[in-house]
């Protein structure tokens, strides 16, 4: 008998053999915009990565975009941080911190786990009943944290230049920021897992493009414990962790799987796909970031079916461990996504064909 969708993906996350490798196509609001019917014509035919779609049910002049995600929009979320939308369908940046003089922290409030997450206000009843519905239809229950859960948080917090210079030099109030973070945080985590999720994702970006934003020696100093403690509720659970951050992290990637991580989503180009095999392939699950920054926009239909067949040839296993997801952003055009697709139709299922 088949896998489900379900089994799939957590064989291949504890590489205990799949049938396939799981993988999706995530497109940028900005994308469906620029593109819009062009977009269409090409998806309608990849039932496989859009069941059910079907041309014209987008209504493109009723879409309207959260503050956070909007050309000119300005949205303080539940920490007080201050957003600035700049493009139509891609999140926007922190301009305002609330805590950049350390003086604020006395007055500062943080958000009440019990109502709030941290860019909107949640009803646990709700968010309960959902999962336990997604149960019963036999679905994967995943749940995670928002984009930018501790680091990216004190940056939003105290400004880029602030809180690295904290790290410098050993700021004793970053270290209460960082616990006050945790313990919010944990009330999340807990409310998940008890409602039985099969994977909890910490999301947030730790590398820049050659380097990882803090070297290991700063990030077991400030970060390490705090993922530590985050994420040991999850693995005592024997739920899956997956952990997510843009930019080049080999630098911290043995600390990362330390602190509990079993499935590792970086990016492909930046860190390097043999350095990746190297360094992961048969000791923890990578769900790939298929490169965004050059051959997905710009390169030709053939050069990113090669970069997929070489990923999967070369990270890939019949014991599983890979994932492949794929971010869509302009100016991609759609030959390319069209490329993606088939790509990722024609290597699926490599490994056991």
């Amino acid at each position: 008998m088949a896998l489900s969708e379900r089994e799939n993906y957590l064989r291949t996350a504890r590489m205990t053999g799949g049938e396939w490798i799981p993988m999706r196509i995530v497109i940028s609001g900005a994308t469906w915009d620029q593109l819009r019917e062009d977009l269409e014509d090409v998806i309608v035919h990849h039932p496989r990565f859009f069941p059910g779609f079907q041309k014209g049910q987008r209504d493109y002049d009723a879409i309207e975009y959260h503050p956070q995600q909007r050309a000119g929009g300005v949205f303080e979320d539940n920490y007080g941080c201050v957003w600035h939308g700049e493009v139509d369908g891609i999140v926007g940046i922190v301009k305002e911190h609330p805590l950049e003089d350390w003086d604020a922290l006395e007055d500062w409030e943080m958000p009440d786990p019990r109502t709030q997450l941290p860019l909107h206000d949640v009803d646990w009843e709700s968010v309960r009943r959902s999962m336990a519905e997604k149960w019963e239809r036999g679905e994967i229950l995943m749940a995670g944290t928002e984009h930018g859960f501790l680091f990216l948080r004190l940056w939003y917090l105290r400004g880029f230049e602030n809180v690295m210079m904290d790290m410098a030099t050993g700021e004793p109030r970053l270290q209460k920021l960082i616990d006050m973070i945790v313990e919010y945080t944990e009330y999340q985590v807990q409310q998940y897992l008890d409602m039985g999720v099969d994977v909890f994702g910490f999301a947030e970006d730790l590398g820049a493009q050659k380097a990882s934003v803090m070297g290991p020696r700063m990030f077991e100093r400030w970060i390490a414990p705090a993922y530590r403690r985050l994420m040991a509720p999850c693995r005592q659970r024997g739920v899956e962790v997956h952990n997510h951050s843009d930019g080049y992290v080999m630098d911290i990637i043995d600390q990362l799987i330390d602190c509990g991580t079993t499935i590792c989503n970086i990016q492909d180009l930046v860190n390097g796909i043999d350095n990746i095999r190297d360094e992961l392939k048969g000791r923890v699950c990578v769900d790939l970031d298929v490169d965004r920054q050059s051959i997905v926009p710009y390169g030709t239909p053939q050069e990113i079916q090669e970069l997929i067949e070489y990923e999967v040839r070369t990270l890939g296993s019949p014991a599983g461990g890979l994932m492949l997801t794929c971010g869509i952003y302009p100016p991609t055009p759609p030959e390319n996504i069209n490329a993606v697709l088939e790509a990722m139709t024609k290597f699926e299922r490599f490994w056991w064909e």
